[in-house]
């Protein structure tokens, strides 16, 4: 099994990617916008992908984490709000905020059930800091180290209530960057004391399944590579000071803040300790130099991803309303800070 999680180019595969990914074996997808249309659509595509490979637990994730980052769109998918809100909701009633977390992440993972999706990239456990770059901003579950990991607790809770696997990001901490890394390597230059801040959500949520690194260098520990591309930050910060045993994933290695061509990039994420390499847009040279450039999944990774995929299907009879059900707890919720 390769390595690494591939992009799809459309709503349909290729018939040159149907033959790349039955070749390359990669361990899982991502999907995008540009993969979704209509419910029927999107369950055909996830079916497809598990007949190439002959395997009913496959790594299929998405971005779907509500506000200004969803992939599935109302009016075919229900509206969900940016996690913020249940930032917010914690002022007022911690309890009510931390149930209408895990009622809107159960909802929204019905969704993904349904339409075969096994991961989502939520939730975030990066703690804001002030004048960071928006590129976080209302998709942070709030400021302070321990109600972002209630929260977060929350969000990975409901998920796995629909049977999806949450990803917390980003490891181990995108809150302080102040540049947006889809265009430019942010560096931060706190101390490993400060840091400790920005780890403390991760360390209390060590034992989720999966997680994907930080595109972002951070001085204390590695001046010379962002957290992706650091044996040092990988090996000492995320599975030392975190303890972090699950999954790892990179985030996309076509962010603008990783230099190198796109295979260079997914081996040295999976040399300095990247379970899996994240490569999004489909494009077909970029996959064929990744399937050449990296070696088989070895078999830590391997029992990992077992793990991650490790579910109990949801009975397709009641999802439409459990998921009502979690829609109407959440809205009265969140009604206490309309």
């Amino acid at each position: 099994m390769l390595p690494a999680i591939f992009g799809l180019s459309g709503p349909v595969l290729t018939a040159d990617e149907r033959a790349f990914f039955r070749d390359a074996d990669p361990a899982g997808y991502i999907l995008f916008g540009r993969n979704v249309a209509d419910p029927g659509q999107l369950r055909a595509l996830t079916d497809d992908l598990r007949t190439i490979h002959g395997r009913d637990r496959l790594l299929i994730c998405i971005d779907q984490e509500g506000g200004r980052v969803a992939r599935m769109k109302p009016p075919t998918w229900g509206p969900y709000p940016p996690q913020g809100v249940f930032d917010r909701l914690y002022d007022l009633a911690p309890a009510s905020a931390i149930e209408a977390a895990r009622a809107n992440a159960e909802a929204l993972g019905l969704d993904l059930a349904q339409a075969g999706i096994t991961l989502d990239c939520l939730p975030l456990l990066d703690v804001r800091q002030p004048g960071a770059d928006d590129v976080i901003g209302d998709r942070a579950l709030g400021a302070e180290p321990m109600r972002v990991a209630a929260l977060g607790r929350a969000v990975l809770t409901g998920l796995a209530r629909a049977g999806v696997t949450g990803i917390v990001k980003h490891i181990p901490g995108h809150g302080r960057a102040t540049a947006d890394s889809h265009k430019a390597l942010p560096t931060v230059t706190a101390s490993a004391a400060a840091l400790q801040t920005d780890l403390a959500p991760f360390r209390t949520l060590a034992d989720a399944k999966v997680a994907m690194t930080a595109h972002v260098r951070f001085t204390a520990w590695d001046d010379t590579a962002p957290a992706t591309l650091s044996a040092r930050v990988i090996a000492d910060i995320v599975r030392g000071e975190i303890g972090f045993s699950g999954l790892l994933l990179s985030d996309d290695l076509d962010m603008e803040a990783l230099t190198g061509t796109i295979p260079q990039r997914a081996a040295r994420a999976v040399a300095a300790g990247c379970d899996l390499a994240l490569n999004c847009w489909a494009r077909m040279d970029d996959m064929a130099g990744i399937a050449a450039e990296l070696p088989p999944l070895i078999d830590a990774g391997a029992a990992r991803l077992a793990r991650a995929l490790d579910r109990t299907d949801i009975d397709p009879r009641d999802a439409a309303q459990r998921r009502a059900a979690a829609c109407a707890t959440r809205d009265a919720l969140l009604a206490l800070v309309e």
